[in-house]
């Protein structure tokens, strides 16, 4: 870890035992989660827009989840929705967030995450986007769709590991974070910025 991450992950106010349990076990498993700074960014940027309507695309065992539905407890209630492809995952996540005191906050879906956006009713105060990167290009359209004009997009790894600035990498997965990055950047739809922490995050405001 960097000094700069390390600086910013101190900075993050003390977690619950719940959450550390799920920070270690990422560690011991190289289970990929967003980690405390950017948790609690999603957290601070849910509560900054009074979210109530949560949208998770990729949730992993629900470290992210986590930090959204605090916010929307303390924001006086709604939803957050877990969707991951795996039912194991789905089983941790349940066991995580209601040990956190989240189970009435969060409606799982085990399913493709597009799909699931596609059937859900909507519309959402945030989507929060961690799928295959190749497949990020195609997700926008549909999120558009999905948030509330004022909503805000959150998408994870857009520095892909620095990836991106590798011209000889023509990979799917980096091609589809460079596709997304221009699709969205340019786009009269939102107001983008890239906050470079961890692996970089965008953070866009639908207009």
């Amino acid at each position: 870890m960097s000094r700069v991450a390390e600086y910013l992950e101190r900075l993050v106010p003390e977690r619950p035992a719940e959450l550390r349990k799920m920070e270690a076990y990422a560690r011991k498993h190289d289970f990929p989660i967003i980690g405390p700074a950017c948790g609690h960014l999603c957290y601070q940027i849910a509560r900054m827009t009074g979210a109530r309507q949560v949208f998770e695309m990729g949730s992993g065992y629900g470290y992210s989840t986590a930090f959204f539905a605090r916010a929307v407890q303390e924001n006086g209630g709604g939803v957050v929705h877990h969707v991951v492809w795996d039912e194991h995952l789905s089983r941790l996540a349940r066991r995580h967030l209601a040990a956190l005191g989240f189970a009435d906050l969060v409606q799982y879906h085990v399913r493709e995450a597009i799909e699931a956006l596609q059937e859900a009713e909507g519309p959402f105060d945030i989507v929060f986007n961690d799928i295959d990167k190749d497949a990020y290009p195609r997700s926008l359209p549909l999120i558009e769709a999905k948030i509330r004009p004022g909503g805000v997009l959150i998408i994870d790894n857009m520095l892909w590991s620095l990836k991106i600035f590798d011209p000889g990498d023509r990979s799917p997965a980096t091609e589809g974070v460079r596709e997304f990055t221009r699709l969205i950047t340019t786009s009269p739809k939102w107001i983008v910025s890239l906050v470079p922490i961890r692996d970089g995050m965008i953070v866009a405001l639908r207009v």
